[in-house]
């Protein structure tokens, strides 16, 4: 198969790429609403509302002490949500993602939501400073602005986007309900277990659980610039590659690859370019021929009635065979030739 006949069928093979979800009106609702239940909460707490009173009804129950024989298992349950470990994991899968449709997407998708995430819980974080139960220091208090780090809950937020993302990223609508199931499950377990732990009030994993619900919901609007760096990085890649493997050309490339801007070259067996053409423009044959090309005949026009006549199994007679001499005619009766001729 000639070069240009494998780039021509590279360009036409579907990419496994799935269409990221629109900011439709129901969740531009969802996003409203949840943007409402954050500024609730917070509101709650900044006003030592019964939330608070509830914060401190759990924390002198003590779970970890009422259960103390899942204490062990739920120290690296947590983990779940912890950030560094989870991110490695997720971008593992997504990496390997990226490798088999030969685009950056998913993981750009993950980075663009973690960077989000730390820009909003951190400032939240930093801006109300507050304790957590193990460093309270009044009772029925709100321990607001003296130095803690944990409202809203880490964890329970970066539960929610790390594994929400992995359903955000879904091909179709099955694994896309299936994959949200499991990450809300995994990041409600994350969220009740830093309660368990005394590490987290109430209010700080139920700001957490809105925190990251908001930053899975605003995705979509992060779409246009998340496939903007990502056609300028695959625009680098592709002139790294061709620059280490000039040569690379001759076997098959990923359509994805071919960056706006750049040109194609369609190579010989032999190396010689035969044609350069730019992306989206449509193709063209090459000017002038370079030196060192063989050059052929240009095949003489035939009409129809002149080409070799086809056989009714579909096969083309041999070239002899409107050229072997016949002395005897066909015999009507049997259909068969006979040499008299001795």
């Amino acid at each position: 198969m000639r070069t240009d006949e494998k780039l021509d069928q590279m360009e036409e093979r579907p990419t496994d790429r799935a269409r990221p979800p629109q900011m439709t009106r129901t969740r531009l609702w969802l996003f409203g609403g949840t943007l409402a239940v954050y500024a609730a909460i917070v509101v709650g707490v900044l006003a030592t509302s019964w939330l608070v009173t509830f914060d401190w009804q759990v924390m002198f129950f003590r779970p970890y002490k009422q259960w103390p024989s899942i204490h062990a298992f739920l120290d690296y349950f947590v983990v779940l949500g912890q950030r560094g470990p989870t991110a490695v994991a997720v971008a593992a899968w997504l990496g390997w993602r990226c490798w088999r449709q030969r685009n950056l997407h998913p993981l750009l998708v993950l980075g663009a939501s973690l960077l989000l995430l730390n820009i909003t819980v951190g400032a939240a974080k930093l801006g109300m400073s507050r304790l957590g139960p193990h460093y309270a220091t009044t009772v029925g208090s709100n321990e607001m602005w003296l130095g803690g780090d944990i409202f809203p809950s880490g964890h329970t937020a970066n539960a929610v986007v790390t594994w929400g993302v992995l359903a955000y990223l879904a091909t179709t609508p099955l694994r896309r309900r299936t994959l949200s199931v499991i990450a809300a499950l995994g990041a409600l377990g994350v969220g009740m277990t830093t309660v368990y732990l005394g590490t987290h009030w109430v209010s700080d994993v139920l700001l957490g659980w809105a925190a990251g619900l908001l930053v899975l919901l605003a995705m979509p609007w992060l779409e246009p610039g998340v496939t903007w760096v990502e056609d300028r990085l695959m625009g680098i890649l592709l002139r790294l590659w061709l620059r280490l493997r000039p040569d690379s050309l001759r076997g098959p490339l990923p359509a994805d690859a071919l960056a706006t801007g750049l040109s194609r070259q369609r190579i010989a067996p032999d190396g010689e370019v035969l044609v350069r053409e730019a992306i989206g423009a449509a193709p063209r044959a090459a000017s002038r021929a370079p030196d060192g090309w063989p050059h052929h005949p240009a095949r003489p026009h035939t009409t129809r009635s002149e080409r070799t006549p086809v056989t009714p199994a579909g096969s083309r007679r041999p070239p002899h065979a409107d050229r072997v001499p016949r002395t005897t005619p066909l015999s009507p009766a049997s259909g068969r030739g006979r040499n008299t001729g001795g």
